[in-house]
């Protein structure tokens, strides 16, 4: 809080916890253009309070997501202390996404798919920078092919992104099985014809 701004109110409180509440479990369910009105109506209030609260959408992910988005600081240190790093890589690789597929907001959080504030950006920023060590590190113990870039792992979570979104009511898995064929093109042995550079 500022300093010499006023206390909020008690009810002000709850409804403001409501409020996130509702907008976590909404996200989750229905992705991040889930109506605001219903965020409102879940949390037992008026979208005047919403709106009080929560002046645009974007208000909401700048509270929400760069904590959530600090997953990924865990997944990649777990990747890095692995003692094989083709195995460090692939665990990123399942846990980023295994995140993604439990929840609809923060597979569009992670794909980009709204316009996110520079906080959020900031943790997205730094998971990335996170999985660019455990790309390096895979590609120095020759485990990984040699012409895999860390863009690559952004067009791969765009695409994995729109596979979890269209598959989870009805096939909640097959990203799993779609990645599984990925990694396995990605291993160093693998590359035997050289992919086309990035322009």
């Amino acid at each position: 809080m500022a300093t010499g701004a006023k206390p909020m109110r008690a009810d002000a409180a709850r409804n403001r916890d409501k409020l996130l509440a509702a907008a976590v479990q909404m996200f989750a369910e229905r992705g991040l253009d889930a109506p605001l009105e219903e965020i409102a109506r879940r949390a037992g209030v008026s979208i005047g309070t919403l709106y009080n609260h929560f002046p645009t959408r974007e208000a909401f992910f700048d509270v929400i997501f760069p904590e959530r988005l600090g997953a990924l600081d865990r997944i990649a240190a777990t990747a890095l202390a692995a003692d094989d790093s083709w195995a460090g890589f692939v665990g990123f690789i399942e846990g980023l996404f295994t995140l993604q597929a439990a929840d609809r907001g923060m597979n569009d959080a992670l794909a980009q798919r709204f316009p996110m504030s520079s906080a959020v950006k900031a943790a997205c920023r730094r998971g990335f920078e996170q999985a660019e060590r455990v790309i390096e590190r895979a590609k120095d113990d020759g485990v990984l092919r040699a012409d895999f870039e860390s863009q690559d792992l952004v067009t791969l979570v765009w695409a994995m992104s729109q596979v979890i979104r269209e598959s989870m009511d009805v096939a909640p898995l097959a990203w799993k099985r779609h990645l599984a064929f990925f990694l396995d093109g990605l291993r160093a042995d693998a590359g035997t014809v050289p992919a086309p550079a990035w322009e």
